[in-house]
């Protein structure tokens, strides 16, 4: 299964550790699973982790964090562009990706993806039910 995580997904995963997002993290692992992103997410989720309200995490954990999701990660480069998401076009880079890379789920806690439940076959849920999907 190929799954693409939005930008608060993989916050939430580096920053509770143990929580929901870092265990969906670990399931795609430890399952076989291949976690998709693309370059437009990794440079979007670098910029946000390293605002100062996510000060918390220590810098060094950030750019480990980084590194790893690129290991661990296909990351594709989407060459077609969608403008789906009127309320909040950032978010349309992961349509992007999930298209590109044939995805079978995107996971998100943002509600501009949510509403959308589904997008050309790609199913759109929650942390929790994606881990229920895992089981």
């Amino acid at each position: 299964m190929r799954i693409v995580l939005d930008t608060n997904t993989l916050i939430s995963a580096l920053g509770w550790k143990g929580g929901n997002e870092w265990q969906l993290l670990q399931k795609c692992i430890r399952q076989d699973n291949k976690l998709v992103l693309s370059k437009s997410i990794i440079e979007e989720f670098t910029d946000v982790i390293h605002r100062e309200k996510f000060g918390f995490i220590l810098t060094e954990k950030k750019e480990e964090f980084i590194e790893y999701l690129t290991e661990i990660s296909d990351v594709v480069k989407p060459v077609r562009k969608v403008k789906v998401i009127k309320d909040d076009p950032d978010d349309d880079k992961i349509l992007e990706c999930a298209l590109c890379s044939k995805a079978d789920y995107i996971v998100s806690g943002d509600d501009h993806l949510l509403d959308l439940k589904e997008y050309k076959g790609i199913k759109i849920v929650r942390t929790r039910k994606m881990l229920e999907i895992l089981i």
